[in-house]
């Protein structure tokens, strides 16, 4: 039990670390070769914080583990909007000033909701899987399109996506960074999915419990760190909305990857209850994001943490679900 603890703990910290050198070796790649800025921060820099979810959720589906693969996705979602932005928000107030951000909540709504009906007879389908990945990539095509106006009015949050893209790096050592994230990144994903699933068993919770408690928070710690070094830095509009960026991710492209892999029937909890738990935060994040002061403030986020510990605290009473 201690040795799938320390394992847990060291394929975590390395499926964070081996993610963050494959974006930011893709980054510099794409740069140097030219690659629009804009589109490098709507596309890599986006895209990078859900990689650890979506290694982990090809990894868990591959194991036969498609449970894990969703509770991963929904537990990721509700832990970057009720403990992440909760954390964030806690820390300081966040002010949403970008248009991008305004139109990109309907979206993530909208996705959401798409989320709920694909798990509505609790299976997810091999042309389900294909479904969100075609919607994945027409969200790809969506934001560049919505980010290019942006960009012409001078919207916050292109300019503060533009400002996170490394400078300074050759093709070389870019390459390298690449190279050492794809092949970490699945050993790492590996590791982790391995040791929950032995602690799991210890514990005795389900593939789904698992998948939405030590798995969703483990790999929601880029989005952690990334959010709270942007709020430092003044760049708010950039913490919420790589929050959003990631939870539309995780339903279109790391909830594909399962269905495609491993088409299976679901545990029932999974729409009969975690789903209504993601739609309730994310109801939450709007109101707040859209409402009159266009801020999230700290009494907000207080809000949002209580949540998310009433949520675990709820999963682990039950922890056999």
């Amino acid at each position: 039990m201690l040795e799938a603890i320390v394992l847990l703990c060291i394929g975590l910290a390395l499926l964070v670390w081996s993610a963050d050198r494959l974006v930011f070796g893709a980054a510099a790649l794409a740069k140097n070769l030219g690659v629009a800025p804009l589109i490098i921060g709507m596309t890599i820099l986006a895209m990078g914080s859900s990689a650890p979810e979506m290694m982990v959720s090809a990894t868990a589906a591959l194991a036969g583990k498609t449970d894990t693969a969703v509770g991963n996705v929904l537990g990721s979602n509700i832990a970057n909007i009720a403990l992440i932005l909760g954390l964030t928000a806690l820390i300081k107030p966040l002010a949403v000033s970008s248009d991008i951000i305004r139109r990109e909540l309907p979206l993530m709504m909208v996705v959401t909701l798409i989320a709920g009906a694909l798990l509505w007879d609790s299976h997810l389908g091999f042309m389900e899987g294909i479904l969100l990945v075609i919607l994945f990539v027409a969200f790809l095509l969506a934001m560049l399109h919505i980010s290019r106006k942006a960009k012409a009015s001078g919207d916050p949050l292109a300019e503060e996506q533009e400002s996170e893209i490394p400078d300074g790096v050759s093709n070389t050592a870019a390459t390298i960074w690449v190279i050492v994230g794809l092949v970490l990144l699945p050993y790492a994903a590996s590791m982790l999915v391995d040791s929950a699933v032995v602690i799991a068993k210890h514990f005795g919770m389900s593939d789904l419990v698992i998948g939405l408690t030590i798995i969703a928070i483990g790999t929601s710690l880029p989005e952690l760190a990334a959010s709270i070094a942007s709020i430092f830095k003044g760049e708010d509009d950039m913490a919420v909305g790589n929050i959003i960026g990631s939870n539309v991710f995780n339903i279109l492209a790391v909830m594909g990857i399962p269905g495609i892999l491993n088409p299976s029937v679901l545990s029932p909890l999974a729409m009969g209850r975690d789903f209504y738990v993601m739609l309730a935060v994310s109801v939450l994040l709007v109101l707040m994001a859209l409402g009159k002061r266009r801020q999230i403030n700290r009494i907000e986020g207080g809000i949002l943490v209580c949540c998310f510990i009433a949520y675990q605290a709820y999963l682990f009473y039950n922890v056999a679900a």
